[in-house]
């Protein structure tokens, strides 16, 4: 497996995050559902930006697979990642910073199309309560002709993005990357990415996994919705049945890998957590790093739960470069 190109082939909604402190006057005046994730049209999010002074300084590259590969690359990962975004303000902003981030992508600022790149509103209340609006933009058209074949093929695991399930676009894309991905010795890896995808979305979900998957990342709560069970030894028997290896993350309990031959419990670090987003993509970025990179399933679960308890306990889902090297070398050194 050496001899490839990418460690990692991902493909997801490409989403820049606008960062910004909100009064709660503000919510109230603009009747903001507050501390949950709302999808809303252009013009409302377009309506709401207008009354903020955004700047770059306010913008982050996000989506979920995104933040995974940004942080498997930080660790020493070789990534590809296929999205959709416009030739607008964002756009621009999110290829440069994949580009800055040592990632590989077919499009640049030159060749985006017209439209509006999808972002996500993050608001952050004096009670540290946290509120997004996100409006999906062109990354809800993405499709099979985002895939590139002549990447996946040259990587070691293609990525998949469980949000992309909600959109038929999204889906056959899915599932076009995964066949070619089969077709080419190519392993895959998926991730359920929220309850909620597993809850309202869990056949397009299990027609995605199809006979089996070769890694799969999921927290307890969407295992439990997906295999219809409640204790966790059950859950991890039922999920035995359509990965071949995965991963469990249990939150401040740590996290139960399968290598395919064993349960591997994963100690949890201690931290005080502060924003748990960004979490799980770490979890999944580090952990792809260490497999793709010749280490051991239990040692890649190390690792995954260190960049995850330091994940939480900042602001935003991504790490500097030096917190990522501090974490790399405590990691190695033990």
């Amino acid at each position: 497996m050496s001899d490839k190109k990418y460690d990692v082939y991902g493909i997801g909604n490409a989403l820049v995050d606008i960062i910004t402190e909100v009064s709660e006057e503000f919510v109230l005046e603009n009747k903001v559902e507050k501390g949950v994730m709302t999808l809303v049209e252009e013009e409302r999010q377009a309506e709401l930006l207008n009354s903020m002074k955004i700047t770059e300084e306010h913008m982050q590259g996000g989506g979920s697979a995104a933040n995974t590969l940004v942080a498997a690359s930080q660790l020493g990962a070789k990534g590809f990642y296929s999205c959709k975004v416009a030739n607008d303000r964002e756009g621009v902003f999110f290829l440069n910073d994949l580009k800055a981030n040592g990632i590989d992508t077919v499009l640049t600022p030159e060749s985006a199309p017209v439209g509006t790149t999808g972002k996500v509103l993050v608001m952050t209340t004096p009670d540290a309560e946290r509120t997004m609006n996100t409006f999906l933009g062109i990354t809800s058209d993405f499709s099979e002709n985002e895939i590139h074949e002549y990447a996946l093929k040259d990587s070691k695991y293609l990525y998949l993005e469980g949000y992309l399930v909600t959109s038929e676009s999204g889906l056959a894309a899915m599932k076009k990357a995964k066949t070619m991905a089969e077709d080419n010795g190519v392993k895959t890896a998926l991730t359920f990415s929220d309850p909620a995808m597993v809850k309202y979305f869990k056949e397009q979900m299990e027609s995605v996994v199809g006979a089996s998957v070769d890694l799969l990342f999921c927290n307890e709560e969407e295992a439990a919705l997906f295999t219809g069970e409640n204790d966790i030894e059950s859950i991890r028997e039922e999920l035995k049945k359509v990965a071949k290896r995965f991963a469990i993350t249990q939150g401040k309990n740590g996290a139960i890998i399968y290598d395919g031959d064993t349960f591997i419990d994963i100690e949890p670090y201690q931290v005080k957590a502060v924003d748990t987003n960004g979490a799980g993509d770490m979890f999944a970025g580090a952990f792809l790093y260490a497999i793709t990179n010749g280490h051991s399933y239990a040692d890649a679960g190390k690792l995954a739960s260190l960049a995850s308890s330091k994940i939480v306990t900042q602001m935003g889902p991504r790490l500097t470069w030096p917190d990522a090297k501090e974490i790399l070398n405590k990691w190695k050194s033990n």
